[in-house]
């Protein structure tokens, strides 16, 4: 009697049907898993945006390697098919001294930017007074962009009252000689101002993976009478092995693509011995308006860093076991 009140009652729930829980419209169906397309849902959006940002700019570039397109010959655009890559390979000596040089450019830069990084890395990790000073001092640079960089250095290497002038006053060189100028001594007035900005990079990602290295085992070695030289081989490179490979692999890949410094620095010159790959394309496309031949350039461009990238993370064994 009294259940079938509690029934009748207004403000009485209803009675629960018992059921298999997951079925359609039934109590077990809100205390099941997520539903497996949620996640897929939720990430669509940003999906839909990196496809848009780089897959599409990507698919153009090939598509525009296989055309004649040239703003300024309009009567001669169309389809090319293969002609541009034929003409890369076969007909442009430009292209092969130009990825000669991206080739040095990139050797010389990383492997002196990584050598130079971790001395200051290991300086700055040690305890010192002003040791905070002295970190924001060596990683100031980075923060630098390619443009005012090229402007700092403009300003040291002008051979009227850069750094130039006063080694003439001390007898080490001539008035008015620019090593801009000089293709003997372009290179290397290049590397160094890229070396400026370049070398915090290093140091700054070293001294992240250094502070991670258990204080024990530097105590441990000293105890079984390792000296310094032998705890830095044996604790310190190992702990950074997987650090300085994925460090150079972004290195290399980001000077081989410089065009900022060296277009304002030294425009390819003199005599196009400081012109870059990507520097060859930006010419090609921007001031002889080639874009189709650009876009070819970039297309190879792009599979010669893919194929090193692949190779070089497969000789060092990225993230694999190394004890």
């Amino acid at each position: 009697m009294a259940s079938a009140v509690a029934q009748d009652s207004p403000g009485a729930p209803p009675p629960r049907t018992p059921g298999k829980p997951g079925k359609p419209g039934k109590p077990g169906r809100r205390t099941g898993a997520t539903p497996r397309r949620l996640p897929y849902l939720l990430i669509a959006p940003a999906g839909l945006l990196m496809l848009g940002f780089i897959a599409y700019p990507m698919l153009s570039v090939f598509y525009y390697s296989l055309q004649n397109y040239n703003v300024t010959k309009p009567w001669r655009n169309g389809f090319a098919g293969l002609d541009n890559f034929r003409r890369i390979l076969t007909d442009d000596p430009l292209f092969w001294d130009s990825l000669v040089f991206s080739g040095k450019w990139v050797v010389t830069e990383v492997t002196l930017q990584l050598a130079l990084g971790l001395v200051l890395a290991l300086l700055v990790n040690q305890t010192f007074v002003g040791r905070a000073a002295a970190r924001a001092l060596v990683f100031s640079p980075w923060a630098v962009s390619g443009v005012l960089t090229t402007t700092i250095w403009l300003l040291l290497y002008n051979p009227s009252t850069g750094v130039g002038r006063y080694l003439a006053d001390a007898g080490i060189g001539e008035y008015g000689s620019s090593v801009l100028s000089d293709t003997g001594t372009v290179f290397w007035a290049a590397v160094l101002a890229e070396l400026w900005r370049g070398v915090p990079f290093f140091a700054i990602l070293i001294l992240a993976d250094l502070q991670s290295i258990p204080g024990d085992l530097y105590e441990a070695a000293s105890v079984d009478g390792a000296n310094r030289f032998r705890q830095f081989f044996h604790i310190t490179l190992p702990h950074l092995r997987d650090a300085i490979i994925l460090s150079t692999l972004l290195r290399a890949v980001w000077e081989f693509n410089n065009v900022d410094l060296l277009l304002t620095l030294t425009k390819g010159g003199p005599a196009g011995v400081t012109t870059t790959l990507p520097l060859y394309v930006a010419v090609t496309g921007f001031e002889a308006h080639d874009f189709g031949y650009a876009t070819a350039l970039t297309t190879v461009a792009f599979a010669i860093l893919l194929f090193c990238s692949i190779l070089y993370l497969r000789l060092s064994k990225f993230g694999g076991d190394h004890k």
